[in-house]
């Protein structure tokens, strides 16, 4: 399948990190995968024949499995919406656990289509709260990449449920294990990304830390992403680890728009 790319367009940020991953994908191992899969970047650029993706947040994980099971419904739904700010904040008020599943994917797509800089971010009490992003002719409905979309999505086993649980149930000795987690902030406002109502704190990365040591030592190869923090240092030093500019779509400062991301390969 040619031209897969992410559904969402907040998995941009990951993409433009895809020259820095792809080179270090060993070239042969058993099953992808993914269990911190949000916007699923580097999974649409490898499109893997096995391959196990999964998130803690229910929202997303509804998401795919619709576009992977039911994708013209889908898109049915998405070509009714419009770009407009009345529309937007409408839509954005309607909670998802109480429309149809086809309806709830098409909500999430074209909330994320039509958003400030297409950003998933929640509140504490876990309701998407980014504002309308103002743009001139956003592509709602890209059907055709939908439709690529679930084509690779329905040979895949889709989960939703803490990573350690997943990875512990599913990940054998020879597989590829990508992880993306939330980054450990490097400022006050660096929480302003939140996909899911939960914190992702100091002891989540040293749990974290603790299995990327198990899944090496049991023969997984490793990819991990983070920020460039004194943590992520501290926990990784020992690792193969690769230090990159990357670009931020988040400040209104355009000099502070890049930063430092950290690649640990274990």
């Amino acid at each position: 399948m040619d031209g897969a790319k992410p559904i969402l367009k907040w998995a941009g940020g990951k993409s433009q990190m895809l020259p820095q991953l792809l080179p270090r994908i060993p070239e042969n191992y058993g099953t992808y995968i993914e269990p911190f899969f949000g916007g699923g970047a580097l999974f649409f650029a490898v499109q893997p024949e096995s391959s196990v993706v999964s998130d803690s947040n229910p929202e997303l994980v509804s998401l795919y499995r619709q576009v992977a099971d039911n994708v013209e419904q889908v898109i049915e739904c998405l070509e009714t919406y419009r770009n407009d700010e009345d529309e937007f904040y409408r839509i954005r008020s309607l909670r998802w656990e109480e429309l149809l599943p086809e309806e709830a994917a098409a909500r999430t797509i074209y909330l994320n289509k039509t958003c400030f800089n297409g950003l998933y971010r929640v509140n504490r009490s876990g309701a998407f709260n980014v504002p309308f992003g103002r743009y001139k002719n956003p592509k709602i409905c890209d059907a055709a990449q939908l439709r690529r979309a679930s084509v690779l999505l329905k040979r895949s086993d889709i989960r939703c449920g803490d990573y350690l649980d997943v990875l512990a149930e599913v990940a054998r000795p020879g597989d590829f294990v990508f992880l993306d987690p939330p980054y450990v902030p490097v400022s006050k406002s660096a929480d302003f990304k939140r996909y899911t109502k939960e914190q992702f704190g100091d002891d989540d990365q040293r749990r974290l830390a603790g299995e990327v040591e198990r899944l090496s030592e049991m023969g997984c190869s490793v990819l991990l992403t983070n920020s460039n923090a004194p943590l992520v240092e501290e926990l990784y030093g020992h690792y193969e680890t690769f230090v990159f500019e990357t670009k931020r779509h988040i400040s209104c400062n355009g000099a502070a728009r890049s930063g430092h991301d950290v690649l640990v390969v274990a």
